[in-house]
């Protein structure tokens, strides 16, 4: 079909990024002036048919890291496949691994493909999942119905 576009960081992103997350946990640790390790987190996972969003949060709500699939490269239907959902996974836990996160709770939310291959990637990455909960909307009825046609 065609070569995978994979988009590699510069040093100076990578600097960029490692300076927000630095200010992301002096943020997080308050007035004390080292910068401490956030241990429990919440790990938001929205898998649409489209795309994979997976976003990492504290126990307050502080987003500390997110990642798409469309942000690792991947491009129309292949955003919503479990490959790259795993690969999201991988891409962020390159982003954790400085903050020493190790005991999550999951919320799934959507339908997409890529739900489950992300829970099992977080769990074969080495973190503590405490808790998986599903907050996918379920219409109870819906709008009214049309009426019926008259011939």
């Amino acid at each position: 079909m065609g070569k995978k576009k994979v988009i590699k960081q510069t040093e100076a992103q990578v600097l960029k990024e490692s300076d927000t997350l630095e200010k992301t946990m002096t943020k997080v640790s308050g007035k004390g002036g080292g910068s401490r390790k956030i241990e429990q987190g919440k790990v938001f996972i929205n898998a649409t048919y489209n795309n994979t969003l997976i976003t990492v949060t504290n126990k307050g709500g502080d987003v500390i890291a997110w990642v798409s699939a469309g942000s690792l490269g991947f491009a129309g239907p292949k955003k919503a496949t479990p490959f790259a959902a795993s690969k999201a996974v991988a891409a962020l836990v390159e982003k954790l691994r400085k903050v020493g996160l190790n005991e999550i709770e999951v919320v799934v939310k959507g339908v997409g493909s890529g739900r489950d291959s992300a829970i099992r990637s977080f769990a074969n990455q080495g973190f503590n999942i405490v808790s998986v909960k599903d907050v996918t909307p379920i219409p109870h009825n819906g709008p009214r119905a049309k009426k019926p046609r008259r011939i």
